[in-house]
């Protein structure tokens, strides 16, 4: 999945509360550009789609198709390339006539149209293939084709390495929910959500339909347009969206809220006529009207060849990869893709420098400017009374400052968030609930994509649910980092309603562990002894940039330790407790990670003092798991020697986490000190426990800590 920007220039800054006209883009459009070039430019796509799944030279036809020009082992994705280069052909005369100070975006909800941006990032000229820069060149064009799928610059997908995307998926579903977080708090945008058969059979896509309704008066938002590509295939046959009829469609888009608008794209005067109708009825996201959708039932794969030597490709499952599977050596293919290839009539699109002839270049929007990092908010500063109600007033302030949105899945009240100001029991504009973890971060990753900061909070249990979406959001910001842009704002995950106090079924820390697998180096697990420091670390997070941030606080607080040493743990991820520690050499440690763990180990290690008074204990508590790994990987992790200064190598350690033990185990053996420290943590105890009874079953009691501890102390001499 990706996000192109498809802008006419740098955008003014807009009227928030002044809702563009879109119906000037369309006839700004049937004004300046005409039916033959949307047509042209569509032709101009498809052929670079094809050239680069199949050509290794003479992309520019000089000469007839040799089998040399043929590439060996064709690679690529053809059938999602046609409509998605039909939208492109359209859309771009109607975003270079946008409204003043207005911006469209698209959104694809299918990475495999790799081809499809590739061609679009060539014809808009920002797509860098020779090393001088940007441009239009025969030895562009054919390195285009040739390199394809450029494994070492751009890849073969969609992903922020091409120019222009800004989002991507990896995975089916969110895409229209991602585009819903984009519109949000922006009245200036469009976001058009380019969606296929696959991704709306998915609960992410079905979800996000209806979603839009818990925004309804959430404040001033800009538009989505839906265009649902109803090519009639997924991967492996017909899709269940092909098995409805017109007026099942339109039932079913009918009864989600929106007015359905279809065409087939076989017309291009029509469907210009239709965006146009689409384009005057668009709605604010936050508006309780129906808003229009798109239904492009083009057929997947359209203008490819229908069959060869007998074989059905058009309407079959061949068309989603490449349809012609060995034209350098089958000479009855060879012959089909030569034909396919003149069909788009090349000569009357490229000139023999490679560049887009006068009529595609009429259709083509203007390049989009690189994205500008958001700058930071101001440090939030902590203050107030102890206890939980100190985080919810660092996201009330920063929401004071605007440019923020939190979400969370109806467990606003449940996590003890008070985010309306006192004796006002509404939930304010800026908070949103749905009872849908993907749909949350969906919204989160299209927010903070945009340039603004966000806060998911949600129970610790439901917070895996979107462990495949973070994993692709980190690829995503990777490769982002890796073309230079950077200052996104972070993710920032607010983990609550932990399993120590939970019922059975809601007793899973496994996201957290599943973001330390990634060794990710913008990952960070912070895992604080109570709630002001909760609150001190949130507002760090909520006023940085690339960061991936994860808080694991328990909303029940009854301890609240001594802050001396909480700068130290806040800048290094670690600190010691001097007032639970023995001056001099430790004959053992003790470390914890999390507010569970701080109450119940130092709880032992007063029970400890007392039971070994010759024992010299030192107590570290651990702010930020990452703080435990290699600094190899972890960008925050503690130097060796302020390790070896806090766990001396000749010491014992006993480390007590509120996550799994796993997890913080592979930690410190990349460090090479998984075998003198033992971990603990939680454990399934595969059945409902009472909270002390599960601490028992886990080793996490005070009593059970203080017993492991006296075990692993020498004897008195």
């Amino acid at each position: 999945m990706s996000e192109t920007a498809l802008l006419s220039g740098p955008a003014d800054v807009a009227d928030p509360g002044d809702f563009p006209d879109w119906s000037q883009a369309t006839a700004h459009a049937a004004a300046r550009v005409s039916d033959a070039a949307v047509a042209a430019a569509w032709r101009a796509l498809n052929y670079l789609c094809v050239a680069q799944l199949y050509l290794n030279d003479n992309v520019l036809p000089g000469r007839p198709l040799r089998v040399e020009d043929v590439k060996e082992t064709p690679s690529g994705h053809w059938g999602v390339c046609p409509p998605v280069n039909l939208m492109l052909a359209h859309l771009g005369p109607l975003t270079t006539g946008r409204p003043p100070g207005s911006e469209v975006l698209i959104v694809h909800g299918a990475g495999h149209a790799g081809p499809s941006t590739l061609a679009h990032a060539y014809l808009t000229k920002t797509l860098t293939l020779s090393g001088s820069g940007p441009g239009w060149s025969a030895a562009d064009i054919r390195t285009l084709a040739a390199g394809f799928p450029h494994t070492l610059t751009y890849g073969g997908e969609i992903t922020p390495l091409i120019p222009g995307v800004r989002y991507t998926g990896g995975q089916l579903g969110p895409a229209l929910a991602v585009a819903q977080g984009m519109a949000l708090d922006a009245p200036h945008r469009l976001v058009v959500a380019l969606l296929g058969d696959g991704e709306l059979e998915t609960g992410a896509a079905a979800a996000a339909w209806t979603a839009r309704r818990a925004l309804l008066g959430s404040g001033l938002h800009g538009a989505v347009l839906p265009v649902v590509l109803a090519n009639g295939l997924r991967m492996g046959g017909p899709s269940l969206l092909a098995g409805l009829g017109e007026a099942e469609l339109r039932a079913y888009f009918t009864g989600l809220g929106y007015e359905p608008f279809l065409h087939d794209g076989s017309d291009t005067a029509g469907l210009r006529k239709v965006l146009g109708e689409v384009f005057a009825r668009l709605r604010p996201l936050g508006v309780d009207r129906p808003q229009p959708v798109l239904v492009l039932t083009m057929p997947k794969g359209a203008t490819g060849p229908e069959q060869v030597a007998g074989r059905r490709i058009a309407g079959t499952p061949a068309v989603h990869k490449t349809p012609l599977k060995d034209p350098a050596r089958n000479q009855e293919e060879f012959d089909a893709l030569a034909a396919w290839l003149a069909s788009y009539e090349p000569a009357s699109l490229f000139t023999d420098r490679g560049q887009p002839s006068d009529l595609v270049r009429q259709a083509l929007p203007h390049p989009a400017p690189r994205p500008r990092p958001a700058p930071p908010v101001a440090p939030l500063a902590v203050r107030g009374e102890q206890g939980w109600p100190l985080v919810s007033a660092v996201i009330r302030e920063r929401a004071a400052a605007g440019a923020f949105r939190l979400f969370s899945p109806d467990e606003v009240a449940s996590n003890r968030l008070h985010l309306a100001e006192a004796g006002d029991d509404r939930m304010p504009a800026w908070a949103s609930e749905i009872l849908n973890e993907e749909i949350c971060h969906a919204w989160l990753q299209g927010y903070t994509e945009t340039g603004r900061d966000a806060l998911l909070a949600t129970y610790e249990a439901f917070a895996a649910v979107n462990t495949s979406l973070l994993v692709q959001h980190l690829k995503h910001r990777s490769a982002r980092t890796a073309t230079g842009v950077g200052g996104l704002a972070n993710i920032n995950y607010l983990i609550t309603s932990l399993g120590w106090r939970n019922t059975y079924t809601h007793q899973n820390p496994g996201l957290v562990s599943a973001m330390l697998e990634t060794e990710h180096p913008t990952v960070h697990v912070y895992t604080p002894a109570d709630a002001s420091r909760a609150a001190a670390v949130l507002a760090v997070m909520l006023a940085g940039r690339d960061r991936a941030n994860f808080l694991l606080a328990d909303k029940h607080h009854t301890l609240t330790f001594p802050p001396d040493t909480f700068r130290e743990e806040l800048t290094r991820g670690a600190a010691i407790w001097p007032h639970q520690s023995t001056p001099g050499r430790p004959d053992i440690v003790l470390a914890s990670a999390g507010d569970v763990a701080a109450r119940e180990l130092s709880a032992a290690a007063d029970r400890l003092a007392a039971a070994r008074p010759d024992a010299r204990i030192r107590y570290v508590h651990v702010n930020d798991l990452t703080a435990l790994g290699s600094p190899g990987t972890w960008p925050a992790a503690l130097p060796d020697g302020d390790f070896a200064r806090m766990f001396p190598p000749d010491a014992p350690v006993l480390l007590s986490t509120i996550t799994q033990a796993p997890a913080v185990r592979a930690l410190l053996a990349s460090r090479g000190e998984a075998a003198r420290v033992r971990v603990v943590g939680y454990r399934d105890p595969g059945r409902p426990l009472p909270s002390a009874d599960l601490l028992e079953h886990c080793g996490m009691s005070a009593a059970a800590l203080t017993a492991q501890a006296l075990s692993m102390l020498k004897e008195p001499r």
